[in-house]
């Protein structure tokens, strides 16, 4: 259904720029300022941009604050709006599953496109989580979720802005230094953090956290599969509840943009208690307007890591 819907909608976008020319109108209210414009597929990507960037750049979040982005398909106004950026970023790794598409039909021949996380160790999802669901795709896309590929991600950001905009090259490679150094210190909280509890089990909902628990020496039990909406069957219930009771799990893990329905039945069959673990694929808007990015959400989930293993 999803790639039926897609088609139509390129159909769609194909029309609305045939009837512009392909060309450039509209674009002027957003170079008025002489600012590069961003697009970026949803909010890692918007931040780490926006972090960057800075005032030299104006940057548009595709995926509305609070929507899953496994879920979201673009709607023909956000192709259309596509052609105006300068530059479009976007994670890569499955996550996007309707990036090619979408690519394949901008007329925009000077659109620069950036993919975060080329260069990233990719993990197979098979190997670092135990789920015996099936999801589409070979890797897990969280790449994000470990601190040093977040370093990598803003890396490749910066030296495609760089590329764009040479005068102010100084201006993203600072920028960039300074997260990236906050990025290592954010990095050694995790370290010195998580490296004396006694435990390594996490239970999570969500199969969104192979990078951070691989980079921390963690384990992570996956109630459901890389989309927070899939839906685990009775026997994947069971041998979750059996893991917990074995494993003297205190908590189960869920997220703010999915139902934690699931994860409070598990918890209440097993005298668990639930607690928040944020992937960070999107925030919602009240998350927004308290300031809260990357690091305060990072900092967040190390702490409520640090309740569940203690």
């Amino acid at each position: 259904m999803k790639k039926y819907r897609l088609t139509f909608i390129l159909f769609v976008v194909i029309i609305l720029s045939t009837l512009a020319a392909c060309g450039n109108e509209g674009v002027g209210d957003d170079r008025d300022d002489g600012r590069i414009v961003a697009y970026t597929s949803f909010y890692p990507m918007y931040d780490f941009t926006s972090k960057i960037g800075g005032d030299k750049i104006k940057v548009y979040n595709m995926v509305p604050a609070g929507i899953d982005p496994h879920d979201w398909e673009p709607k023909a106004s956000d192709i259309v709006n596509l052609e105006k950026a300068d530059i479009f970023i976007y994670n890569g790794a499955g996550m996007e599953h309707w990036v090619e598409d979408i690519l394949a039909s901008i007329c925009n021949e000077d659109l620069v496109v950036v993919e975060a996380s080329k260069g990233i160790d990719l993990l197979d999802k098979k190997d670092h989580d135990h789920y015996d669901g099936h999801d589409h795709g070979q890797y897990d896309p969280h790449v994000w979720l470990n601190p040093q590929n977040a370093k990598l991600e803003m890396k490749n950001i910066m030296d495609a802005l760089v590329a764009l905009d040479p005068a102010n090259k100084e201006y993203y490679e600072e920028n960039f230094n300074t997260y990236s150094q906050e990025l290592d210190i954010l990095h050694g909280e995790f370290l010195n953090t998580i490296e004396p509890l006694p435990n390594r089990d996490i239970v999570v909902s969500h199969m969104a956290f192979s990078y951070l628990c691989h980079a921390y020496g963690l384990n992570q039990v996956a109630i459901e599969g890389l989309s927070s909406h899939s839906e685990p069957n009775p026997g994947r219930m069971a041998k979750i509840i059996d893991f917990i009771r074995e494993n003297d799990i205190r908590v189960v893990f869920f997220e703010e943009l999915s139902s934690p329905k699931i994860a409070e039945a598990i918890a209440q069959a097993t005298g668990a208690r639930v607690d928040v673990l944020h992937p960070l694929e999107g925030l919602r808007t009240e998350e927004i307007e308290k300031g809260e990015d990357y690091f305060s959400i990072m900092r967040k989930n190390l702490e409520a890591l640090k309740r569940a293993l203690e």
